[in-house]
């Protein structure tokens, strides 16, 4: 545990729920290794108090936070400054407070391009689907366009704001090279079609989350050749993950997206590399 002193800096996590993150065992580890006089803490606000945590973080001095479900939207206009990822994908998952102004970021989408890596995979030129608009995956969607995927399905329920997304793809293309479509996530016409010409499928709802066992890829759409992902990294094998190893397919959770987005926050906010070598043995093993 890292030492309390009248100095130490205060980070945290600002989610609900927000116990189950490991987030405060990554950074507090980090800190510990590179001898930082800080503390990480995770915060579980319930929705209709989240401005009045933030208003109370920032008059206590925290240096920066983390948001995660269901506050990567919520944050944005409390925002002094947003950089470009953030812009592009709507969404915000890190947060650094100088001179009680907030400047926000994505991470999430870069913490899951190289986590692809870590598999062997390269984006570039690809096709993938993609289940779910929210924050992590506005965010994911976005960086996967700078990087150069080729073309993106994206799986959306047909709610109150599937029109929101669709401006968010007209944005995406307009932004980037890449060419991106919207079908309604209960199509399961629409949703082979896309499936079936993808290189990569990711699951970036959270649908597979905790008691959740269900899938909402039906297993015959899983073909050969497709690298089938999920950003939950608890449980560490959802059902979506199972099925598709039972094809023989190549599969990834979410925990490496969790170490390398928080690898990239940890940067934003001290300047230093996070000890990835350190991490994946005592945390991410």
């Amino acid at each position: 545990m890292t030492r309390i002193t009248g100095n130490t800096s205060l980070y945290c996590l600002l989610g609900h729920p927000a116990h189950h993150s490991r987030s405060p065992e990554m950074h507090n580890l980090s800190f510990q290794e590179l001898g930082i006089d800080a503390v990480y803490l995770a915060f579980d606000i319930e929705p209709c108090d989240f401005q009045k945590a933030v208003t109370g973080l920032i008059y206590s001095g925290v240096r920066g936070m983390n948001l995660t479900m269901p506050f990567k939207h919520s944050i944005m206009p409390m925002l002094d400054e947003i950089e470009p990822q953030g812009q592009l994908a709507g969404a915000v998952n890190t947060v650094t407070v100088k001179n009680n102004r907030l400047i926000g970021t994505t991470t999430d989408g870069r913490g899951y391009i190289d986590s692809l890596k870590e598999k062997g995979f390269d984006i570039r030129g690809k096709e993938m689907t993609i289940l779910g608009a929210g924050g992590a995956a506005t965010a994911i969607i976005a960086e996967a366009a700078l990087t150069g995927v080729k073309k993106i399905h994206i799986g959306k329920r047909k709610n109150s704001t599937y029109d929101d997304t669709l401006d968010f793809a007209k944005k995406i293309r307009s932004s980037t090279d890449t060419d991106v479509s919207v079908f309604p996530m209960d199509d399961e016409n629409e949703m082979q079609s896309a499936i079936k010409t993808s290189d990569l499928l990711t699951n970036a709802t959270n649908v597979g989350m905790g008691d959740d066992n269900r899938s909402l890829v039906p297993q015959n759409m899983l073909h050969d050749g497709l690298f089938v992902t999920d950003i939950i990294y608890h449980p560490e094998k959802t059902t979506l993950l199972a099925e598709a190893e039972e094809k023989g397919l190549l599969t990834m959770n979410g925990k490496y997206m969790l170490l390398y987005q928080g690898a990239a926050s940890f940067k934003i906010w001290t300047g230093q590399d996070m000890p990835i070598d350190l991490e994946k043995a005592e945390i991410f093993h």
